[in-house]
């Protein structure tokens, strides 16, 4: 249900952006100088594309995350460590009014946790060997309350079809640039000639870069959301102590795979203009706001 609301208002939005470029007379003023695109055509092909490809990241996040990170599900616990992970998951996941996750680890030092999946009811909660054998069961506790936030929050849903709205409007805005200047520019009245597809991949390039900040800056947003549930979840205290203790190993390296940097608990620290582009909030800043909700 949460996704067919989320594409309803999606669709709402490429149709109300469609009737906005009518009213402006954008149609007109590109008629008028030369430019024939048919913006509501170019409008729905670059939705379908742009879509798509989110969409099927999204159902296929936890093969892909399984396979990528070699995390082990824990069908049945081996240990009393793995009988008390999947018995603390399963009661955040009944307290966050979740169905209960897949629990799994994967081989990593590093100290890391992450949760993916297209559905809440049926999400997957992995942590890193490393995590488990240097953190204490409270912060590993909140660690874990952190990572059911995100499912609970459908992080995974909504960070997955902003992306797909963001890669709609930089295909359809690129080409429009593209159309223009090989129309009018170039006086290219026949196909589309090299003005039109240099131009394309430029202002693609460069719309890429711009999107990819809005879509950052979102995901640290959904930071901060996940550890108010964390700490709703394990307490603000013990929710403080796992991002101090992550804080503590910053400088050692993070392996998780680039696809899923966003859904970790935790980033390499970005400096300078390099934060833009971070998913993560610096460490110290969610610290700090955890103190000041109290």
């Amino acid at each position: 249900m949460r996704i067919l609301l989320f594409l309803a208002t999606n669709f709402a939005v490429l149709l109300v952006a469609g009737v906005v470029l009518n009213l402006l007379g954008f149609n007109s003023f590109m008629a008028a100088n030369g430019v024939d695109l048919n913006l509501n055509a170019l409008l729905v092909f670059c939705a379908v594309f742009g879509f798509s490809g989110s969409l099927i990241s999204l159902f296929l996040s936890k093969w892909m995350a399984k396979r990528s990170t070699g995390t082990r599900i824990i069908e049945q616990a081996a240990n009393a460590d793995e009988q008390w992970l999947l018995s603390t998951v399963a009661e955040l996941a009944k307290e966050a009014g979740i169905g209960m996750p897949e629990v799994g680890i994967f081989p990593s030092q590093s100290s890391n946790a992450f949760a993916t999946g297209w559905n809440r009811n049926a999400a997957l909660v992995a942590v890193s060997a490393g995590l488990l054998q240097r953190f204490q069961r409270d912060e590993v506790r909140a660690v874990l309350a952190h990572e059911i936030g995100h499912v609970a929050n459908g992080d995974m849903i909504t960070l997955t079809l902003i992306q797909g709205v963001v890669n709609t409007f930089v295909l359809f805005f690129s080409r429009i640039i593209g159309h223009t200047v090989d129309r009018v520019i170039f006086k290219n009245n026949q196909g589309y000639g090299i003005g039109y597809w240099v131009t394309t991949i430029i202002a693609q390039i460069v719309l890429s870069i711009l999107a990819s900040m809005l879509v950052k800056w979102f995901s640290r947003w959904r930071e901060y959301r996940a550890d108010a549930a964390g700490a709703s979840l394990a307490g603000n205290t013990a929710m403080i102590a796992a991002l101090q203790r992550l804080q503590a190993e910053q400088g050692l390296p993070q392996d998780l795979p680039g696809e899923l940097t966003a859904f970790g608990i935790s980033e390499q620290l970005k400096d300078g203009a390099a934060r833009l582009f971070s998913s993560h909030p610096p460490l110290e800043k969610r610290i700090a706001a955890l103190q000041q909700a109290g």
